[in-house]
């Protein structure tokens, strides 16, 4: 299991529990909202960005994924705000799951 260490600075001062909630939304996404991922957004750049960001873990990338999936025609508010937030972002992001095809 991928260990995620996040110091209290890096987390902006906030508490455990803060940055555990975090991690968990990067996860889940929000459970009182459902999210409908078009499947022709999966475009050839949108799921190298995906998997490349998947496989080594570095999730930098994150805000060049929503422009790759806005340009494939994502209009999805949820979607793009998630990758262009300020994150927390971890192997397992619902997002990058979503355009990978992982459950």
């Amino acid at each position: 299991m991928e260990q995620v260490v996040w110091s209290m600075q890096a987390a902006g001062g906030k508490g455990e529990k803060s940055v555990q909630a975090a991690l968990l939304r990067d996860i889940f996404g929000n459970p009182f909202r459902t999210v409908a991922f078009d499947p022709t957004t999966r475009t050839e750049a949108v799921v190298g960005l995906a998997r490349g960001m998947y496989e080594s873990r570095d999730f930098a990338p994150m805000p060049v994924l929503a422009d790759a999936l806005e340009d494939a025609g994502c209009a999805d508010a949820d979607i793009l705000a998630h990758c262009r937030g300020d994150g927390p972002h971890v192997r397992g992001c619902w997002v990058v799951d979503l355009v990978l095809g992982k459950s």
